[in-house]
């Protein structure tokens, strides 16, 4: 693939599946460790958390796994139920040495995720950190028409090409290669096919997570404006609170809200970790 040479790794790549995914990792390998979990379509991830973590990586150890098809992980044909796409990352992070307790922090679609991961291995997770965060909840709503007319509105994006369009997050701590290796990502993975399917599972997806019952671990939930989300998002951040028993923080900004608050997220974080555990 044209690009496919500049295209240089941030962090390291591991076998799964027997193709190869990609795991950053940056700070402290003894300190508390923080998995970032990218929402659906991210290009970069390992770019897209750095405006936040950067500011939480001198007091944690800093993880962001990239599912197939993000970032520099292979895009192949992959599975895309719920619990493939948890156990995929967590066999990434097995295979590199990386133990619980984990603390999750998902973006968006990368809610369901986390919270089956909770469902099904408690034990190596020790707090959820929403930002902004999807769930059973969310999705609860959808129809299978509403699938088909996100996975279209996707389709005509990708035949137009507007995704080139999209600016780079402006932020002081992506350096110069940064951006350019973002720019190549977005080439390479922007609209590829593990992102359609992914999407034509997400109802499916949602709906098996909201029948294996409610998680029980400390939580906090950060959310946007919902002016880039879909239908009742506020009203449903509120319910997934509720039934989390999580502080809900909310922001005038857009669904990528560590863009725009990263400053008063990552001191929210800070504390809400201390005061769950002193010794952090």
């Amino acid at each position: 693939m044209k690009n496919t040479e500049q295209i240089k790794a941030a962090g390291e790549l591991v076998e799964v599946n027997n193709h190869k995914i990609h795991v950053f990792r940056t700070g402290d390998p003894d300190k508390p460790k923080l998995v970032f979990m990218s929402g659906s379509s991210t290009v970069a991830p390992a770019y897209d958390f750095k405006i936040l973590y950067e500011k939480l990586k001198d007091d944690f150890r800093i993880i962001v796994t990239e599912k197939f098809g993000y970032g520099y992980s292979d895009i192949w044909d992959a599975p895309c139920d719920i619990d493939s796409l948890v156990n995929t990352q967590r066999e990434a992070l097995e295979k590199l040495g990386e133990k619980g307790p984990f603390v999750l922090l998902p973006h968006s679609m990368g809610g369901i995720e986390a919270i089956r991961w909770i469902q099904m291995h408690p034990e190596e997770i020790s707090a959820l950190i929403g930002l902004d965060m999807t769930s059973h909840i969310s999705y609860a709503e959808w129809t299978e028409q509403d699938v088909k007319s996100r996975i279209k509105t996707m389709c005509t994006l990708k035949k137009l090409k507007l995704y080139m369009l999209s600016t780079i997050p402006h932020n002081d701590t992506l350096s110069e290669n940064d951006i350019r290796q973002i720019k190549l990502l977005r080439k390479r993975n922007a609209f590829n096919d593990c992102f359609f399917r992914e999407a034509e599972h997400v109802r499916e997806n949602a709906l098996f997570v909201g029948e294996h019952g409610p998680v029980r671990c400390p939580a906090l939930l950060f959310c946007s404006n919902g002016k880039q989300t879909f239908r009742n998002w506020i009203q449903d951040q509120e319910k997934l609170a509720k039934e989390l028993d999580a502080g809900l923080i909310r922001y005038d900004c857009g669904h990528y809200l560590h863009y725009y608050k990263s400053d008063e997220m990552s001191a929210e974080i800070k504390t809400f970790l201390k005061d769950i555990n002193p010794a952090v």
